[in-house]
């Protein structure tokens, strides 16, 4: 185990531990013990990397994480997402961490990605980047679908964050490893990978405990919650974007 990672791994188990996370993990055994795969998980709250993180774990694997460059300017998480070779992404200029994820990938690491590239302030699915499926296509790797729910209760996009015991259930589930033919068309395996974590996600939805009606703004509407619905979120996300651009 890498000294860095370990590390993290440790604190993470002493936090969940201390938060009395009620953790269903299950599918593990689609989590391939040897050779890369490209991760891709459902975001709906800060920690999700974490959790994700944990199935590979408890696999017995690490998990390389593309995440944007701009945590790479904290020296604190600089250190740490360096050292334990997470790949950070710009945005303006992908090609490179598209690069470094393929070059992972080819020497048999899993590669993390979040396809919808930001937390989903709806809950739902919001529309899945191809860049997963392409690195899955060029390596010649599988894709791993994992879904996590849950996780929104614990920190997410505009909500203050809970660190303390909570009891929060958090269900994360590997599906079975999805692969995508050399010539397949990038846009339609992408909609095959997002319809099966889709239907992952159902299943996890429908059997999670009963949902807080003091925390009905982290439901989303389709199930009785208040949350914003996917149109209103992306229209929220849109004003994100123009806000940045004209801070920067």
């Amino acid at each position: 185990m890498e000294p860095v990672y370990s590390s993290v791994i440790g604190v993470a188990r002493a936090l969940f531990a201390f938060q009395g996370l009620r953790i269903r993990l299950r599918g593990l055994d689609h989590v391939p013990r040897t050779g890369g795969a490209v991760m891709v998980i459902n975001h709906t709250g800060y920690f999700d990397f974490t959790y994700a993180g944990l199935a590979g774990v408890e696999a017995g694997r690490l998990v390389r994480f593309m995440a944007k460059k701009s945590i790479w300017d904290n020296p604190v998480a600089r250190v740490l997402m360096t050292g334990m070779h997470h790949i950070p992404v710009d945005r303006e200029a992908g090609q490179e961490s598209f690069g470094t994820a393929l070059s992972a990938l080819r020497s048999g690491e899993i590669v993390g990605v979040f396809p919808e590239a930001t937390i989903s302030r709806s809950f739902e699915l919001k529309e899945f980047k191809s860049g997963a499926v392409r690195l899955a296509q060029q390596a010649g790797v599988p894709v791993l679908p994992v879904t996590i729910w849950g996780s929104q209760r614990v920190w997410t996009k505009g909500r203050p964050k809970r660190m303390g015991r909570h009891h929060v259930p958090l269900f994360i589930t590997v599906g079975a490893p999805l692969v995508v033919a050399a010539d397949e068309d990038p846009v339609a395996a992408t909609a095959r990978v997002k319809d099966a974590m889709r239907a992952q996600l159902d299943a996890d939805q429908a059997a999670y405990p009963a949902w807080p009606d003091t925390e009905r703004e982290l439901l989303p509407a389709r199930l009785g919650g208040t949350a914003p619905t996917l149109e209103e979120a992306d229209t929220m996300d849109a004003a994100d974007r123009r806000a940045r651009r004209t801070a920067g």
